[in-house]
C-alpha cells in the first residue's frame, strides 16, 4: 500500500486528478484503482469526482509491474562501436528506447537483444544494457553495457559529469549570445503531467549552449549537458525562449516540418573505457531530415 498526503496546490480537485499529479501512475489507471476500491481517501473509498482536501491521507494498492516478454527483434541498427565491455549505437530518430507496457515491440532494447545479445541486467528485463536514454524523437548516440561492470562504470562516469554529451539542436529564434549557461531546477510541470518544466524546489539541471549558425528566425546551437534530467534540452532551450525546433511538447504550433519531432541531435559522446581506462569519443552525423534543413535554412534548397 503506498501512501501519500494531498499537497495544498491539488486542493479542492478530483481525486483522479490530485493523484495523477502527485503520482507516477496515468489518470486512466488511477480512474481504474479508484473504481475497483483500491484507493482510500482517510480509510474510506471515494469516487474520482470526489474532491480531496490539503492533508487528506490517500493509500493506493498499487498493482504489481505488468512482466513483459521482451523478444529480440531484427532491427535496422548502427553500431559506431563493440568491444566485449561496452558498444555505442546511433539511435535513430522516432526509436524508443525501452520497452513499456503494451509497447513492448520496436524499440532499441529488442534491436539490441537481436544484434548484440550480451547486455548488463543492473536494469532488469526492461532496459538491459541501457546506461542513459534520449527521447524517442531524438536521434544519435547512447553508451551501451554488455556486462554489470561496465555498466557500474559508464553509471559512475555519468554521475560524476566525466563522460561527454554533446548535442546539436536547431531552435527558434536568434539567440544574441554566443554562449551561455541554464542552470535551473526541473520537475514535473503541475499543470500537465505529460511535461516537464522549470519549477521551485526541483531537482537542479544545467545546461551549457554555443551558439554555431543564426538563421533568419532560427539559431543553430551546440549544447553540453552536466545533469541527465528528463527532457532537460527540450525544457531549458523553451524556458530561455528559444524552444527546439519541431518539438511537439514544449514548441510552437508553427515551426519546422511539424510532426517529424524535434530537431534534436546527440552528436558526441565521449567516455572513459571500463576496462582500459582509455577516454573515447564518438561522433554521429546529423540525420538526413536535419541536414535537409539545414540547407534551406542556409538558402541552398528550395
Amino acid at each position: 500500500m503506498n501512501k501519500f498526503i494531498i499537497k495544498e496546490e491539488n486542493n479542492q480537485l478530483r481525486l483522479d486528478k490530485a493523484l495523477a499529479n502527485q503520482t507516477e501512475l496515468s489518470r486512466s489507471l488511477l480512474t481504474e484503482l479508484i473504481r475497483d476500491g483500491k484507493v482510500l481517501v482517510n480509510g474510506e473509498v471515494k469516487k474520482a469526482k470526489y474532491k480531496v482536501k490539503t492533508g487528506d491521507r490517500i493509500d493506493v494498492e498499487i498493482p504489481k509491474d505488468e512482466v513483459l516478454d521482451i523478444v529480440a527483434e531484427d532491427l535496422p541498427l548502427e553500431i559506431v562501436y563493440e568491444d566485449l565491455q561496452v558498444a555505442v549505437v546511433n539511435k535513430p530518430q522516432g526509436m524508443v528506447v525501452h520497452p513499456a507496457a503494451g509497447h513492448a515491440s520496436g524499440t532499441l532494447v529488442n534491436a539490441l537483444m537481436y544484434h548484440i545479445k550480451d547486455l548488463s541486467s543492473i536494469n532488469g528485463v526492461i532496459r538491459p544494457g541501457i546506461v542513459h536514454r534520449i527521447d524517442k524523437d531524438t536521434s544519435g548516440l547512447l553508451m551501451v553495457a554488455k556486462n554489470d561492470k561496465a555498466h557500474e562504470s559508464l553509471a559512475a562516469q555519468l554521475k560524476d559529469k566525466s563522460s561527454k554529451r554533446r548535442y546539436l539542436a536547431i531552435v527558434h529564434g536568434e539567440i544574441p549570445n554566443d554562449k551561455g549557461t541554464i542552470e535551473a531546477p526541473i520537475g514535473r510541470n503541475p499543470k500537465e503531467r505529460k511535461k516537464q518544466a522549470v519549477v521551485s524546489g526541483g531537482k537542479p539541471a544545467i545546461t551549457h549552449f554555443e551558439v554555431l549558425e543564426r538563421f533568419l528566425g532560427y539559431t543553430l546551437v551546440a549544447l553540453r549537458l552536466e545533469t541527465g534530467r528528463t527532457h532537460q534540452i527540450r525544457v531549458h532551450m523553451n524556458y530561455i525562449g528559444h524552444p527546439v525546433a519541431g518539438d511537439p511538447l514544449y514548441g510552437p504550433n508553427k515551426t519546422l516540418t511539424p510532426n517529424h519531432g524535434q530537431f534534436l541531435h546527440a552528436e558526441t559522446l565521449g567516455f572513459e573505457h571500463p576496462t582500459t581506462g582509455e577516454f573515447m569519443e564518438f561522433q554521429a552525423e546529423v540525420p538526413e531530415i536535419f541536414a535537409e534543413q539545414l540547407k534551406k535554412l542556409r538558402g541552398q534548397v528550395e
